[in-house]
């Protein structure tokens, strides 16, 4: 549900729910680097001071009287302690505990100390935190009452001076954080609203528009990165102002194509009724079944360019062997009346292929339509199938006259046809039309040697 909202959201809010989380992650790390390094300082200037009280215990230290003696410096641990803000506490001792000074029951290190060498360690004294440092080197004579040859010093003071600049050190850094942290979020707010403004500009500019203004959207002030979703708007606009000058041209042709023979249909059903003649009826009735014949064919051509033209194609697995045949069967009345040898050539265990099964039967009656129509009386004309390397491939191949080279030149253009054509001029443009929208194209050459003609569809697998 949370994601869906976030879908939905401006632009703006999607960004700043994937900024802010990224920048609060950078700001915590940052606090915790900060926090290190700031305890790290800490540590390091603190323990500067313990080492100097540490050397300045041992340079008070004497054995000359065969026992251990400390002069305590107190003006330094006066001072000491007025830094530390807290208590101080001392220990001097040999290395076997029978000798001490101080306070007796310090913290002993964590590790062995090495001569020389001081160590500072955390530790917990009289239920306080407290920050000790541990010096040892050797005596310059051997004590009486130890058999140790090496001297400890430690020193120890409360945690609490520099926890408490530790803590002011993270609040101004939380501080300057939130505070850069709100100054991003500003910034890209602003940012993103002076980025979006061409964006909003022309969200105005579309909207203020008729519905049937189609001019390309303006690319001007527009940044480089949103030019090319303009750019293919525009090409989508184009595409649609052809298509619809492309449909308003098919709807004042498909209106001429139809009223003329509804309007002689009209006529000759008009002569019909007034004729008392009996053989010009029969003639009159056998005209007007030939032209409410063409009249069908036209409409169905008009349904069928109509349809191929919406694109919406079925892709479905077929038989083009069987497919080729059924025009045949279909056809062949035609080809008996017109004394037309009209064959098939496909292979005969069937040729799968795919796509939309009715409308390459419509593109392939009419061709083979136009080429028993147009072709040579007592001619030939075949229909052919077959499959290649990258798709599939119809033809239709006649021997007759071919097309004259105006019309050859416009052929699939709607309502062309040649002179003598008594046809819609629709046969092509239907079989073009829906060949391309099965991502293939239409292909008319002469048969060669001539003559002939030969009208191929192919269309990719």
């Amino acid at each position: 549900m949370f994601w869906n909202r976030i879908r939905q959201a401006s632009l703006k809010v999607r960004l700043l729910v994937l900024l802010l989380p990224v920048m609060a992650l950078v700001t915590a790390g940052s606090l915790w680097v900060t926090r290190s390094e700031s305890v790290a300082a800490a540590n390091a200037a603190y323990d500067r001071s313990l080492l100097g009280a540490l050397k300045a215990l041992d340079l008070n230290i004497s054995t000359a009287s065969g026992g251990l003696a400390v002069e305590l410096p107190y003006r330094l641990f006066e001072f000491f302690q007025l830094t530390a803000t807290g208590s101080v506490y001392f220990r001097v001792a040999t290395a076997d505990g029978l000798v001490e000074i101080g306070n007796p029951d310090l913290p002993a290190p964590p590790r062995p100390l090495q001569a020389g060498q001081p160590q500072f360690y955390d530790a917990r004294y009289f239920d306080e935190t407290v920050r000790v440092g541990a010096f040892m080197r050797p005596l310059s004579q051997a004590l009486e009452n130890s058999g140790s040859a090496f001297v400890v010093i430690q020193v120890a003071e409360s945690t609490s001076s520099r926890e408490q600049f530790t803590r002011s050190f993270l609040r101004r850094s939380l501080l300057r954080d939130a505070v850069f942290l709100a100054a991003m979020v500003l910034a890209v707010i602003v940012g993103l609203t002076l980025a979006l403004r061409p964006l909003s500009r022309l969200a105005r500019q579309t909207t203020d528009r008729s519905a049937d203004d189609l001019r390309p959207l303006p690319v001007q002030d527009l940044p480089s990165d949103i030019r090319p979703l303009v750019d293919a708007i525009n090409q989508q606009l184009h595409r649609t102002e052809q298509l619809m000058a492309e449909q308003r041209g098919f709807l004042d042709d498909a209106s001429h194509q139809l009223r003329t023979p509804l309007t002689v249909l009209r006529a000759q059903l008009d002569y019909i009724l007034r004729e008392k003649d009996s053989a010009s009826k029969a003639l009159a009735l056998n005209a007007l079944s030939e032209a409410l014949e063409h009249a069908i064919r036209a409409t169905n051509q008009l349904l069928a360019l109509a349809r191929s033209d919406t694109g919406l194609t079925q892709r479905e697995v077929f038989d083009l062997s069987a497919l080729v045949r059924e025009v045949a069967m279909e056809l062949m009345p035609l080809a008996r009346e017109r004394g037309v040898d009209f064959g098939v050539d496909v292979p005969e265990q069937g040729l799968e292929a795919k796509g939309d099964r009715n409308l390459l039967r419509h593109a392939l009656l009419n061709l083979a339509h136009n080429g028993l129509e147009h072709g040579c009386a007592q001619g030939t004309v075949t229909l052919t199938a077959n499959r290649t390397e990258t798709g599939y491939e119809i033809q239709v191949i006649d021997d007759g006259n071919g097309m004259d080279a105006d019309v050859l030149a416009r052929a699939g253009e709607r309502f062309v046809k040649g002179q003598h054509s008594r046809g819609s001029g629709l046969g092509m443009a239907i079989a073009r039309s829906v060949i391309e929208a099965h991502g293939g194209q239409l292909q008319i050459r002469p048969v060669e040697p001539g003559p002939g003609l030969r009208v191929l569809l192919g269309w990719p697998r």
